[in-house]
């Protein structure tokens, strides 16, 4: 408006300042481009979200400060608004009061796992299974089996390929799926000195790290690609887990990747006796 006032009309540019209520030092002023100021953090958040684009701002804030970026999280947030990076939020239910019940899992690696199958379907209709390994304690993703049938037997032999290298837990929890209830998959259990803990029928949230786990896969993995083939679901899954487990900063554990986390207790054990073993 000053703009115009000086070269339309016939006021000065002190006059028109003060018309409009401005100082004159900051008409004068040239207004910064942001957007050259920002480079640098527009270029690491293009980069972060490249590669993951469902993660939401901590997780991108906390990836970008594990490699060296030392802005601060304002104007990171700034920036990652301004590019329309926000995620959609879903309005939470309102549900009835619950009983709590405690869940706990020892803060180290390999005393209680959990195992949960998932499904989707390629492009062309072909339904497929994937059986998810974690383990609680350091939120770490052991494996990830693809096909189009995973039965007992094939979960005990992802279990032993995982055995090779890693040291078996004490427990792992399971739900009551026909394979996870059969004779095989007890037996084997029994024989490695493992206790087999069967969630309550219909409480899926007393199995509820793995559960967190598996909404945290479909929508990265399963929800954000189009697959053709069970060979494309298996190489995706492939460099999915490691990030997820070397990259991926996670709340639970100081936003650390769980892999430098086990490392970290790995240095530093818990103490047997601040962990019973639930029963």
């Amino acid at each position: 408006m000053v703009d115009w006032l000086v070269g339309e009309g016939t006021l000065s540019a002190n006059r028109a300042c003060r018309i409009m209520r401005i100082s004159r030092s900051g008409w004068y002023r040239e207004v910064p481009d942001r957007r050259l100021r920002d480079a640098p953090v527009i270029e690491r958040l293009n980069e972060v979200t490249a590669r993951h684009g469902r993660w939401g701002f901590w997780k991108c804030f906390h990836w970008m400060r594990q490699r060296g970026a030392l802005w601060n999280h304002k104007r990171v947030l700034r920036v990652y608004r301004a590019m329309r990076l926000n995620l959609p939020r879903r309005a939470k239910r309102r549900l009835p009061a619950r009983t709590r019940q405690p869940l706990e899992a020892p803060p180290e690696a390999d005393r209680m796992w959990s195992i949960d199958f998932m499904h989707d379907t390629l492009y062309h209709g072909k339904r497929f299974r994937t059986l998810n390994v974690f383990d609680e304690g350091v939120r770490e993703i052991l494996a990830i089996e693809v096909d189009t049938s995973l039965p007992a037997g094939r979960v005990i032999r992802v279990l032993e390929q995982i055995k090779e290298s890693r040291t078996l837990p004490s427990q792992i929890r399971v739900d009551n799926g026909p394979e996870l209830i059969s004779a095989k998959l007890v037996a084997w259990c029994e024989l490695h000195g493992i206790r087999l803990h069967h969630i309550q029928p219909g409480k899926p949230t007393q199995n509820a790290y793995i559960e967190r786990f598996n909404r945290t896969f479909r929508r990265e993995v399963l929800d954000a690609h189009l697959f053709v083939s069970l060979t494309e679901v298996k190489e995706t899954v492939h460099h999915w887990m490691i990030a997820y487990n070397e990259e991926r900063p996670h709340d639970s554990l100081g936003n650390l990747p769980p892999t430098r986390f086990r490392e970290q207790q790995t240095r530093n054990p818990v103490p047997t006796s601040t962990f019973e073993l639930s029963t």
